[in-house]
């Protein structure tokens, strides 16, 4: 069985980017609803 290098741009790599950036999204949706702002208005930019 082949040891797959874990840096890189990999299918692991590219899985954990995906699943991070999902939980991410996710996160940034259920804060914009219970605050009424979304990431920019938070940051104080808009």
């Amino acid at each position: 069985m082949k040891s797959e290098n874990k840096f890189g741009f990999t299918k692991f790599a590219e899985d954990w980017n995906g699943r991070l950036a999902m939980i991410g999204f996710v996160a940034a949706m259920v804060v914009e609803y219970f605050t009424g702002k979304g990431i920019l208005g938070q940051l104080g930019i808009m």
